[in-house]
């Protein structure tokens, strides 16, 4: 018997073996010096094949190891390693680094209004509409997401015009997508799922793949590229909310689709495909609502891609991220990728809750359902020895305890719509769902399975109050539709992420802010709007909030600054958007932050909130050329290697700024640390008109004396470039101690203001 059993083993062994090898391996981002290819080689692709063939055994196939090779975005491949073969790779010399596959997460009707692009003195004053539309034609936005649903109405191509010859993308075929559902809108749809098959195929992520084609399972994609450019939809709501004609921001540019994302997330080595392919199909506008943590520029994936593509005079939008409000929680910060906040709409979503006292609150809600009466029921809110049932966690109500009760839940850890449902699998008929201190007054209003609220933290405290102390609590939860015209807003949404920007302090970060606040935007059909699997309903549409949502509308401004200003580069793009964003809310205060309620603050909302009828005919830009970011690469204290795998040249950093913040960016970060003085030098473009005469205006906090010379520039042509010194003196004492302060500069005439934000640090953190 004991013979039987070892043998047993042996062959357990032999069976084990090849499969522990396999689970081994996992993907590998491999940067090559792109320069030192050999004149043996006919391509770079044949080279990169012949160091993988290098580290292979046997026993392997190379095409299977090798996933993608990197032509633009990047320079060298991505393959399917074992840990050994990567580090075999690493001694090598025409290797510049071999990195692990990084996992990048999803930052997931009334808005053209609100921006001001409908009126009649709106985006288009002073241009041509039906000349403004044909340029827009010309625009193609690249959204880099969950890919599309492509059925949807807000892809019609109704009265468009033949595809720009200039295109060289495409819509590939998968099970479920069909080229032919491609048209003159949505012009392109391509899938990257390499890197996720690897992880989902590898054993360490075992949920089911899903089907590998364009076609969006997730909705994410589809609200955020018809966010960007989708076509003008009469009577499109959520289920009744926020009914009106939805529209993208460049409802007359193209769109194409790239999917990047799955179930598990999205693989760095293939959005760096998406991004590599995007670039050469001839994208104007590329779109990126997501990211990681901070990192270095040369071990970010988007920041190397990003370069080349605004090497090649795409503008890239990523968004900034949903760790808010908690500091320096920033992604996506390289200066040349435009990083985008969100802010709340003018239209809100009101719901009530009237508790057994008569004390009445308001919320927000996107419940659709029959409701549940006007019957007061018991009201249950269970912090106690369970520490998860008051976060109503899967699993953590007791059914007896909530059983035809409105429950209150506190918000964090686990999905809104997620603790609705676990209330509902309890037996309860309610949900109040209140805010913490993490999330202060800041609402977001979901599509709710059963009657619920969602309240700010304040009467939040009120209701669990209320819940534990009165004998006989009781609450009923009603309804209020859609309502427009809120104020104040826009608000800083509380979830937006902060600076200040870890990665480089010395530049100012987020650039701006954007709607990102229960957003209206085309949904996939494939998935309810809460995203869960018991949420059965199908909508066209789906009311959604994130810096994902935000970053979009940036994305579509972006392309209407393109067709309006075709040689513009995409710095002088960033720059018109930045220096023209407004700091005040609809009722004339400073903007507020939803996490605290009082003022926010260029860590927060950047250069303020964007403003596409200024952006259009700014007078004055910052511009930065490919040389310039060099430059300002070379002054971060890179080796040279690491400088060029981000810029892919032979660069030297023979030019170098003395300070990173000496780049030509159109806001100031100062940090004094040790030093009481701190100077920069600034250029700006004249965009106006010839003979215009700007006069400088200068605030900031006490204890620091801003100093600009000269005080007043004037330009005598169009194009024509005039640099200023500004000099910022700290206090011998006092503010030394302070952690931060702000300020701003301001070049105006009697036509426009063109405004940079000053972040004052005397230590980095």
């Amino acid at each position: 018997m004991a013979s039987s059993e070892a043998q047993f083993w042996v062959v357990a062994l032999t069976l084990l073996l090849p499969c522990l090898s396999v689970t081994a391996k996992q993907t590998y981002i491999v940067q090559m010096k792109h320069h030192s290819k050999p004149s043996s080689f006919a391509t770079h692709s044949d080279w990169y094949s012949a160091n993988l063939q290098a580290v292979s055994s046997d026993s392997d196939s190379d095409s299977d190891a090798l996933l993608y090779t990197y032509d633009t975005a990047y320079h060298g491949f991505a393959a399917s390693l074992d840990p050994d073969q990567a580090e075999t790779l690493r001694q090598s010399e025409s290797v510049i680094g071999v990195y692990e596959d990084t996992v990048y997460n999803l930052h997931t009707t009334r808005t053209p209004e609100f921006l001001g692009l409908e009126t009649a003195n709106g985006f288009w004053a002073g241009h041509s509409l039906q000349v403004f539309n044909q340029a827009s034609n010309d625009v193609i936005v690249g959204v880099l997401d969950t890919g599309v649903w492509p059925e949807s109405k807000s892809f019609n191509d109704a009265g468009m015009p033949e595809i720009p010859s200039r295109w060289r993308g495409e819509c590939e075929s998968g099970v479920d997508f069909s080229p032919k559902l491609c048209n003159k809108k949505l012009i392109g749809a391509r899938s990257f799922s390499k890197g996720y098959r690897m992880a989902s195929g590898g054993g360490f992520m075992k949920k089911p793949r899903e089907a590998e084609s364009p076609r969006d399972q997730d909705g994410h994609g589809t609200h955020t590229s018809s966010t960007a450019a989708g076509s003008l939809v009469a009577n499109a709501s959520l289920l009744g909310y926020a009914s009106g004609t939805a529209r993208g921001m460049a409802p007359h540019a193209r769109v194409a689709t790239y999917k990047v994302c799955w179930t598990t997330g999205c693989f760095g080595s293939d959005i760096l495909a998406g991004m590599d392919r995007a670039i050469l199909d001839g994208v104007d506008v590329m779109s990126l609502s997501l990211g990681g943590g901070s990192a270095p520029y040369f071990r970010d994936t988007i920041a190397i891609g990003a370069f080349t593509a605004m090497e090649r005079g795409i503008f890239v939008s990523c968004s900034a991220g949903n760790s808010g409000p908690s500091r320096a929680s920033l992604a996506n910060t390289a200066p040349w990728v435009m990083t985008v906040g969100a802010g709340t709409l003018d239209r809100d979503f009101p719901a009530y809750a009237v508790l057994g006292n008569q004390n009445k609150f308001t919320g927000v809600s996107l419940y659709s359902g029959t409701g549940m009466g006007t019957k007061p029921v018991g009201l249950v809110y269970n912090k106690g020895s369970n520490s998860s049932s008051n976060l109503c966690l899967p699993g953590s109500l007791q059914p007896e305890a909530v059983r035809g009760k409105v429950v209150v839940c506190d918000r964090g850890v686990n999905a809104r719509v997620e603790k609705g449902g676990v209330v509902r699998a309890a037996g309860g008929v309610g949900m109040i769902l209140a805010n913490t201190a993490a999330s202060g007054e800041e609402m977001v209003a979901d599509s709710h399975l059963l009657p619920a609220v969602a309240v700010g933290r304040k009467v939040g405290d009120m209701i669990r109050e209320h819940a534990q102390t009165d004998p006989n609590p009781t609450a009923v939860i009603s309804f209020g539709g859609t309502v427009l015209n809120v104020r104040p807003s826009p608000v800083v949404a509380a979830f937006s992420s902060r600076g200040p920007n870890l990665v480089t302090p010395q530049i100012l970060k987020p650039d701006v802010i954007g709607p990102g606040v229960n957003i209206l935007a085309a949904w996939s059909e494939a998935i309810g709007p809460t995203g869960l699997e018991e949420d059965t309903r199908k909508s066209q549409f789906n009311i959604m909030s994130g810096t994902s949502m935000s970053c979009p509308h940036i994305s579509g401004l972006a392309a209407l600054l393109k067709a309006a200003h075709p040689n513009w580069s995409p710095s002088a793009i960033k720059s018109a958007l930045m220096t023209t964003a407004y700091t005040h809310d609809n009722t004339k205060a400073p903007l507020s932050d939803a996490a605290g309620g009082q003022f926010s603050n260029p860590w927060a909302h950047g250069s303020g909130h964007v403003d596409p009828s200024r952006a259009v005919s700014p007078g004055l830009v910052y511009d930065i050329s490919s040389e310039d970011y060099v430059a300002f690469l070379c002054a971060l204290g890179y080796t040279i290697q690491q400088v060029q795998s981000i810029a892919k040249s032979n660069v030297t950093c023979a030019r170098k700024y003395s300070d990173p913040g000496q780049l030509n960016y159109p806001s100031f970060s100062v940090v004094f640390g040790n030093k009481r003085v701190v100077r920069y030098t600034r250029e700006l473009t004249n965009v106006g008109t010839a003979r215009s005469l700007y006069k400088v205006i200068v605030s900031g906090p006490p204890g620091v004396r801003t100093i600009v010379k000269p005080s007043s520039l004037f330009f005598a042509t169009v194009g024509e470039k005039k640099k200023y010194t500004v000099t910022f003196v700290s206090a011998k004492s006092g503010s030394r101690t302070s952690r931060a302060g702000f300020g701003s500069i301001v070049w105006a005439n009697t036509l426009h203001l063109v405004k940079s934000p000053v972040a004052f640090a005397w230590t980095l953190l």
